[in-house]
């Protein structure tokens, strides 16, 4: 069959001509097409500095129809296209390579709210709201809408969609993809799908929603998206609950599951954590009087106001000690108590880079058998560099490990990260053969591209460029990301 990633190379492209890149200009406006190295510089970095890209133009498009006839011009004109919807990405999707083809398409200034529909518990956005301002609209109709994460104050919908983004509380209410009702896209060739809708039933052929969410912005630009709110909870308790191992920390998860309230968050948390941010932040206090090698930190909530709770979070906790699954716990007693608990949560991923480098993993493997992978890649990672300091920890629930590897104290940063690629592979097989996932939340990008060649079944892996070849066939949309055959540079 035809291979698409040879549509998507690199080196098929040269730099747009200056004819081109004036028509594009005259699309959004001499004010939003940036060319001016100081104004470039934010959006060809990631976050963690791992890709530094080139790119002769960022347009910044007002409107939909606007990005539609950028894509019309790109189609064109066979001018590469890197969509950019906040640049918190952690695998190197929104960032360009250094050829200096492709131009950054920037979505934040398609940053508005265009309806809450109470009723229908819709809520549609456009690509460029940030994410704490469409909790935060939620919230003023009295309503949640549940995505959170760690860059919330910064990262974007169309980010969000386009990565399928998870956080805290996928165990409860899904990841992005689940919490889309349907979306507004503008496809290679400049035409637009209208797709809308705020329904929960529809069978109407194939789900072409979810072809998009994910798909890291190779198929389609995505604009809008309606999506899920929810009834407020009224009341949430939080626990921090100290356990010996990794196995009880999972026991501790089915009983909170079976306990009569819904469990919205369940994190699990290593002691060298605890003690990277004890080290690092010096306002930060242990949360409990005995350290203890893991911890799990968990949510209940309810939509009712009511003490139960309570009861049902004591109950749990104090069975778990008499039978020797934790050690200790506390209730957050406040809202501020709750807060500093997610606050350590949250911190555990910030004081990382103060260790050190740190070689990333956004895995996921069935919640069984978490305590073996954990086990398993600590052990192969430490064969690789001796002396490396697993940092395992995230979304217990839902089987979402980010296992973190920071580099041992006594070694160079730069020499450590050397290993990077060999690390991957070792903890890839290890998921691998748990049938598990080598990217749960964070997306392919340009990070993990070769791995999925090498990981992902065979004829799932010609579907998908089947579809990448049907939706882009000029290759143009974000190329060299997910499956392209472009070097790396």
């Amino acid at each position: 069959m035809t291979n698409a990633t040879t549509k998507s190379d690199l080196n098929s492209f040269t730099p747009p001509s200056n004819d081109t890149c004036q028509r594009f200009r005259e699309v959004v406006g001499e004010r939003y097409a940036l060319n001016k190295p100081e104004d470039i510089a934010p959006f060809v970095v990631e976050p963690r500095e791992l890709f530094v890209g080139l790119t002769p133009l960022v347009l910044l498009p007002g409107s939909t129809d606007e990005v539609a006839k950028i894509m019309a011009i790109a189609n064109e004109t066979h001018t590469p296209i890197v969509p950019q919807s906040g640049n918190t990405g952690l695998v190197g999707g929104q960032t360009p390579f250094r050829s200096g083809c492709e131009i950054i398409l920037s979505l934040s200034r398609l940053n508005r709210i265009r309806e809450i529909d109470v009723q229908s518990n819709a809520i549609v956005a456009e690509a460029g709201v940030i994410l704490r301002n469409l909790q935060l609209a939620a919230e003023n109709a009295d309503r949640l809408f549940p995505l959170s994460l760690g860059a919330e104050g910064s990262c974007q919908i169309g980010g969000n969609l386009a990565t399928n983004a998870g956080g805290i509380a996928v165990l409860a209410y899904g990841n992005m993809r689940e919490l889309t009702y349907g979306l507004e896209v503008v496809l290679a060739d400049g035409r637009i799908w209208n797709g809308l809708k705020r329904l929960r039933k529809d069978n109407t052929g194939y789900s072409l929603k979810d072809m998009f969410v994910g798909s890291e912005g190779t198929l389609g630009i995505i604009t809008a998206a309606t999506l899920k709110i929810f009834p407020r909870p009224r009341t949430t308790m939080t626990a921090l609950i100290a356990v010996p191992d990794v196995t009880s920390a999972v026991e501790i998860l089915h009983r909170l599951q079976s306990g009569g309230g819904l469990l919205t968050s369940c994190e699990l948390l290593p002691r060298i954590g605890i003690e990277f941010v004890l080290n690092h932040r010096p306002s930060e206090r242990d949360p409990l009087e005995t350290p203890s090698p893991w911890y799990v930190l968990a949510e209940l909530s309810s939509t009712q106001a009511c003490a139960a709770l309570d009861d049902i979070m004591e109950t749990i906790l104090e069975s778990a000690i008499e039978d020797h699954v934790a050690t200790d716990a506390m209730i957050a007693q406040s809202l501020s108590q709750a807060q500093n608990l997610w606050r350590l949560r949250h911190l555990v991923v910030e004081v990382q880079r103060d260790e050190g480098g740190s070689i990333k993993h956004d895995v996921s493997v069935p919640v069984a058998r978490i305590p073996q992978f954990i086990e398993e890649a600590s052990e192969a990672v430490t064969r690789v560099v001796p002396g490396a300091r697993p940092v395992p920890f995230g979304h217990i629930g839902d089987g979402n490990i980010h296992f973190n590897v920071t580099q041992p104290p006594d070694m160079d940063r730069d020499s450590y990260l050397a290993y990077w690629d060999e690390m991957n592979a070792v903890v890839h097989r290890i998921v691998a053969s748990m049938l598990g996932s080598i990217s749960a939340e964070h997306g392919i990008g340009r990070i993990k591209r070769d791995a999925l060649a090498l990981t992902a079944d065979p004829v799932g892996m010609e579907m998908m460029q089947s579809l990448k070849l049907t939706f882009d066939p000029n290759g143009i949309l974000n190329p060299g990301k997910v499956l392209a055959a472009s070097s790396r540079s």
